[in-house]
C-alpha cells in the first residue's frame, strides 16, 4: 500500500492570498492615508502616527495568520501521522491473520497426517508396535524433544501394560525411569512433561512423557488427541470381539 504524503496546498494558498492582501495594504497606506487624523478638535493623530500604527497592526496580524496557519499545518500532519500509524497497525494485524492462517493450515495438515494413516486398526501387538513408533514420531514432530516415552498402566494395580520408547533420529539417552505411580496420580515429574488419556471410564490410563518442561497450549491439544487414539486402538484390541475371533491378546506385565 502506498503511504499518504501530506499536501496542505488549501491551507498554503490560503495564507499566501491573505499575506498578499495585507502586504499590499501596507504598501497602499501611505497612499489611502494623507493628514492627521482628527479625533476631536483637540486629540489629533499625526499622519506618521496612524501609518506606523497600521503598518504594527498588520504585522501582527499577519504574525498571527502565519501562527494559525503553523498550527493547522501541524494538527494536519499530526492527524496524517496517525492515519499512517493505523494503517500500519492494520497491515501488522493482517501479516499476523495470514501467518496464524498459514499456521492453522499446516496443524490441520497435521491433524489429517496423524488421523487418516491408518488404515486399519491394529490386530496383533506387532500392529500396536507399529501404531507405537507411527504416534511416537509424528509427536517428536511436533515438541522439540529428544525423546517420548508412551505407556499403558493398568490403574488399579499401577503396573505397565505396554510401553514403547522413542527416541529422535541422532540422538542417544537412557532409558528414563519414570514412576506409574506419579503418573496415576499426576505428580510433578522433575524437567519431564506427562499428559494422559482423558477416558475416565477405564481401568488403562495412557500416558506420554517428555523431557520438556513446558509445551504450549496447541502442542498439548495435539498430544491429547494422539494418547486419546492410542487409548481407543488399545481398547479395540483388547475387545472381547478380537479375543474371541482372533484369540488376540496382549498380557499385563507385573
Amino acid at each position: 500500500m502506498r503511504k499518504l504524503n501530506f499536501h496542505p496546498s488549501f491551507l498554503q494558498i490560503l495564507y499566501l492570498i491573505l499575506f498578499l492582501i495585507l502586504f499590499a495594504i501596507i504598501i497602499y497606506i501611505p497612499t489611502l492615508i494623507k493628514g492627521p487624523l482628527h479625533i476631536t478638535e483637540k486629540f489629533i493623530i499625526e499622519e506618521e502616527t496612524v501609518e506606523g500604527s497600521l503598518v504594527a497592526i498588520l504585522f501582527i496580524l499577519s504574525i498571527l495568520i502565519f501562527n494559525l496557519y503553523k498550527r493547522e499545518v501541524s494538527l494536519h500532519k499530526e492527524l496524517i501521522n496517525k492515519i499512517n500509524k493505523d494503517k500500519k497497525s492494520v497491515e501488522n494485524r493482517l501479516q499476523e491473520s495470514d501467518h496464524y492462517i498459514g499456521i492453522l493450515n499446516v496443524q490441520i495438515q497435521e491433524i489429517n497426517s496423524i488421523f487418516n494413516s491408518i488404515s486399519e486398526y491394529p490386530a496383533t501387538k506387532a500392529d500396536l508396535k507399529k501404531t507405537y513408533i507411527f504416534f511416537a514420531e509424528r509427536i517428536l514432530g511436533i515438541v522439540n524433544s529428544d525423546w517420548v516415552l508412551i505407556r499403558i498402566i493398568n490403574s488399579n494395580t499401577q503396573h505397565t501394560i505396554s510401553e514403547h520408547f522413542e527416541q529422535r533420529y541422532g540422538f542417544t539417552s537412557n532409558y528414563p525411569h519414570v514412576s506409574n505411580k506419579m503418573i496415576v496420580e499426576n505428580q510433578l515429574i522433575l524437567s519431564c512433561t506427562s499428559i494422559v488419556s482423558n477416558p475416565k471410564n477405564l481401568n488403562i490410563i495412557v500416558s506420554c512423557v517428555l523431557p520438556v518442561d513446558d509445551i504450549s497450549k496447541d502442542q498439548q491439544i495435539f498430544i491429547q488427541a494422539i494418547i486419546n487414539e492410542i487409548t481407543k486402538l488399545f481398547v479395540i484390541l483388547k475387545s472381547s470381539y478380537y479375543i474371541k475371533e482372533n484369540k488376540i491378546f496382549v498380557e499385563e506385565r507385573n
